[in-house]
């Protein structure tokens, strides 16, 4: 009987350790998981060139990652959308475009929802549109209105609070396609 109870007792010091450890263990595995540090590289914004026919001729996609390492900008405005001023962070489509080599051309604007709005690049990029990929210093989700919100000073001038310019700030923005 002793011998039993002396192996209950191990029994129960190894389940209290593991008990105590699993928390730990868990936390290590979600933060440390292949795919949550691939994330920065998943494609988010994807950019079509297309022909005349409407075919796509070129593709780039582009990640978090890719995003960052062009010229940051921030600006801090109130949306329809949203209560009260929120900081933003991203790239001014006019710095993307040009790193892609377009100045002008057509633009439509697709989000996840299949939602599409035509503008052309030039209005875009002297309005000074922003490609968000951060509200409030957080990385934004399709729940947040992420990957992409394409976003404009709106309080900076009273020019950018129209119908036309709110229908062009595409949120869950995941594909532009460039026709010239």
């Amino acid at each position: 009987m002793m011998g039993l109870e002396k192996n209950c007792a191990a029994f129960r010091r190894v389940w209290v350790r593991l008990v105590a450890v699993f928390p730990v263990v868990v936390a290590l595995f979600l933060v440390l998981r292949p795919d949550a540090m691939a994330q920065d590289a998943d494609p988010v914004l994807t950019i079509d060139y297309t022909g005349a026919n409407g075919a796509v001729m070129r593709s780039v996609s582009l990640s978090r990652e890719d995003l960052h390492a062009l010229p940051r900008r921030q600006i801090e405005t109130r949306t329809i959308w949203t209560r009260g001023p929120q900081r933003f962070e991203g790239v001014k489509i006019k710095d993307l475009l040009t790193h892609l080599g377009i100045d002008q051309g057509g633009l439509a604007l697709h989000a996840l929802n299949d939602y599409t709005v035509h503008a052309p690049a030039d209005l875009l990029m002297q309005s000074g549109a922003l490609l968000a990929d951060t509200r409030n210093g957080q990385p934004m989700s399709p729940r947040g209105k992420g990957p992409v919100w394409l976003v404009f000073d709106y309080d900076s001038d009273s020019a950018l609070q129209t119908e036309t310019i709110y229908a062009l700030s595409v949120w869950q923005l995941d594909r532009i396609e460039i026709s010239r």
